[in-house]
């Protein structure tokens, strides 16, 4: 998965999921002090497999052989 796609996941997840926005600005507002707060204790993301646990499933053959 795209990191990017991480990112964005945390914000939907940690900020605003569940929220209830009367406008752009108020979601806007709670978007960015996440980010600040997310600033202030940042970590890097690591990766937990190694290149070749990646590859091994990325290139695995399909187990299903059904016609749909």
């Amino acid at each position: 998965m795209n990191l990017v796609e991480v990112w964005f996941g945390v914000i939907e997840w940690q900020a605003i999921h569940r929220g209830t926005f009367g406008s752009v600005k108020e979601l806007n507002v709670k978007i960015r002090a996440f980010i600040t707060g997310w600033n202030t204790r940042c970590a890097p993301f690591v990766w937990t497999k190694t290149v070749d646990q990646i590859l091994a499933k990325a290139n695995r053959q399909d187990t299903s052989t059904t016609d749909h």
